[in-house]
């Protein structure tokens, strides 16, 4: 099995990041002008999507202003993205781009990046724990996504029909996209997934997907938000291939990690 993180290669501070790009389902130049851009995916099978539906959808720029993964909106001061986004790039180069579908406008906002927590847990995607809290300078303009809550375990069970959201290749191979793409994607259930993926955890991890394929997030997507309505149920994490048969995108269960992302996320007070 090829498994591959959703996110290109990336030049950050002189030094090539080697990470492969994870097939999951999500929405959402040349190759020697923008190195980082070149291996980006976007959504498989999805279709443009509108940020007056989902105003909680960010991407990360790195320092030369390549998208290189997704992230959503959880608090005013602060977006959750994928561990391996986050060790991707260095904090000082890590900027947030929120309310900007077009990514070549100037749209929206431009925050840089204040503090990162990463999972403890979190050693590679396949392993679990693939979640980070990002803090910015500053506050967003715009609504985050929902934490899921103990009464919200039943948008975890098998068919519930999720969207996914990214900026990233639309096919495995393919090109990136310029604008904010989703695709409606069911949940997997626990035992097929874990059929699919001998490395599936499922108290950490969550599948979306059709068996037969044909839509699924890819390179570019990591860090993107996996939500049921506005409620945020996963994070893009890793897969087989992009829309592979047989082959679910593999989510980070934010369920398993609500706690830890509301203490990182609470919005920072100025006075005592």
């Amino acid at each position: 099995m090829s498994v591959k993180f959703r996110r290109p290669l990336l030049l950050a501070s002189g030094a090539l990041l080697a990470v492969a790009a994870v097939a999951v389902p999500v929405v959402v130049g040349t190759a020697s002008a923008d190195p980082a851009s070149a291996n980006q995916p976007r959504i498989v099978g999805g279709n443009k999507a509108s940020l007056s539906d989902h105003p909680y959808a960010v991407f990360l720029t790195d320092g030369g202003g390549n998208q290189f993964c997704g992230a959503v909106i959880v608090s005013s001061t602060a977006v959750a993205t994928a561990a391996h986004c986050a060790k991707a790039v260095s904090k000082q180069d890590i900027r947030v781009v929120a309310g900007r579908e077009d990514k070549r406008t100037d749209d929206g906002q431009v925050l840089g990046v204040s503090k990162v927590w990463i999972d403890k847990s979190y050693s590679d995607p396949t392993r679990g724990g693939d979640v980070a809290v990002l803090t910015v300078r500053g506050q967003f303009d715009y609504r985050p996504a929902k934490l899921p809550g103990n009464a919200d375990a039943r948008l975890y069970s098998e068919g519930t029909e999720a969207t996914v959201l990214g900026w990233g290749r639309v096919a495995d191979g393919g090109a990136r996209s310029d604008y904010l793409r989703s695709a409606q994607v069911p949940v997997v259930s626990d035992s097929e997934c874990r059929s699919d993926y001998d490395v599936y955890d499922q108290k950490t991890m969550v599948c979306a997907g059709y068996r037969e394929g044909g839509i699924d997030a890819c390179q570019g997507d990591s860090g993107g938000p996996l939500v049921v309505g506005d409620t945020l149920i996963g994070i893009v994490s890793f897969g087989d291939g992009c829309g592979k048969a047989g082959k679910p995108g593999v989510y980070t269960r934010v369920s398993e990690y609500v706690d830890d992302i509301e203490a990182q996320a609470k919005p920072r007070t100025l006075f005592p």
